[in-house]
């Protein structure tokens, strides 16, 4: 849930009344209450809060909890999406910022998007939010913007620098062929969100400019004068990842709808209690091995076996959760591997998600 601003949902620093705020905000968001959750964010401006800290240390923190309240089934996708989408109304409803403290006029203009396919948008809208709030002049594109649409505006626009948001994994490539394109044109990029890995360690790696952990850093990044870059051939994946080359991660992604049957196929007849599994429990199974190959895919793409082992340990607690037997993910990567066997890192990627998996303690099949 979070992406270029990130937040603890736990956080508990900072005064008294930013706590009852993110305490009140909370309350409303459970209860659906988009006027209750108005009056928390005003409480704590009339008592004195800074705007930026109503946006980073009261929003984004309460907005972070509410995915991993999702994650831990303890609300549902529809609940989910209503607080997103208060919380998104509440930060339009603050204040108008003041004129530009800068008496040499406006900052520098940055343009905020997410990446193709990445729906989490709040996040980079509280960054946009943040820059504006510091004179700069702020773009905001908002979701899963195409990468041909996000070049033809920088073309437009001629901005000083993108903020590229991902907070999903398997949107890598697409951040990567992004990242490459704006600098193809001579815009800089900084990445942020939880996309880009521990430490901004896929940022990094796909080339871009600068990277930013939370939102106070991007903002601080851009207040010292937006990144430098040099133009690049847009076809750069293979220069910044020379593994590409064994066509692995083409051919798994490829491949996707084919690995998925099989390995839903496998699963029921090597687990029993799957024969009985209505159709909507068929489906569910399919996505869920969907998104075992589309994570599998990404660790080829970037060549890193724990980006794999670390969502099935995600994946392991959501299913348990949602009272799913995380038993079942074994089997379903040893039928993977069958179907892999003439891809090493693959197959490498494979053993260290299922020894990943082995130690960690989980109920039995049913």
């Amino acid at each position: 849930m979070t992406s270029l601003i990130t937040a603890d949902p736990s956080r508990s620093s900072g005064p008294a009344f930013l706590a009852d705020a993110r305490a009140a905000l909370w309350q409303a968001l459970m209860d659906r209450d988009e006027f209750a959750a108005g009056r928390a964010v005003r409480s704590a401006v009339d008592a004195g809060a800074e705007i930026e800290d109503v946006l980073l240390d009261v929003i984004a923190p309460t907005q972070a909890r509410v995915g991993a309240e999702w994650a831990a089934a303890r609300i549902g996708v529809a609940q989910e999406h209503a607080a997103t989408a208060i919380n998104d109304r509440v930060i339009a409803d603050l204040p108008p910022r003041a004129a530009p403290r800068s008496p040499a006029g406006p900052g520098p203009r940055v343009t905020v998007a997410c990446v193709d396919g990445e729906w989490h948008a709040l996040p980079a809208r509280l960054l946009a939010e943040v820059l504006r709030r510091r004179g700069f002049r702020v773009d905001f594109l908002g979701a899963q913007v195409p990468t041909a649409h996000l070049v033809a505006h920088l073309h437009e626009t001629g901005p000083d620098a993108v903020a590229l948001s991902s907070s999903i994994a398997t949107r890598l490539p697409t951040a990567h062929a992004a990242i490459t394109a704006c600098q193809a044109i001579g815009v800089p990029v900084l990445a942020g969100g939880a996309a880009f890995g521990p430490h901004g360690r896929y940022a990094r790696l796909l080339g871009a400019d600068a990277w930013a952990p939370d939102g106070r850093a991007a903002a601080a990044a851009f207040g010292e004068g937006p990144p430098r870059t040099r133009p690049r051939p847009t076809q750069q994946a293979v220069d910044d990842l020379p593994h590409l080359t064994d066509q692995e991660y083409t051919l798994v992604a490829r491949g996707r709808r084919a690995l998925v049957r099989a390995t839903a196929a496998g699963l029921e007849e090597r687990l029993p209690f799957m024969r009985g599994y209505t159709e909507p429990q068929r489906e569910h199974t399919a996505q869920d091995v969907a998104h075992i190959v589309d994570f599998l895919a990404v660790s080829l793409y970037v060549d890193d076996a724990d980006l794999f082992s670390g969502f099935l340990a995600w994946t392991a607690d959501i299913l348990e959760a949602r009272g799913v037997p995380s038993s079942s993910l074994p089997p379903a990567l040893d039928l993977l591997a069958g179907e892999l066997t003439d891809f090493p890192r693959a197959t490498r990627h494979l053993a260290h998600g299922r020894a990943a998996l082995g130690s960690r303690p989980s109920p039995p099949l049913p």
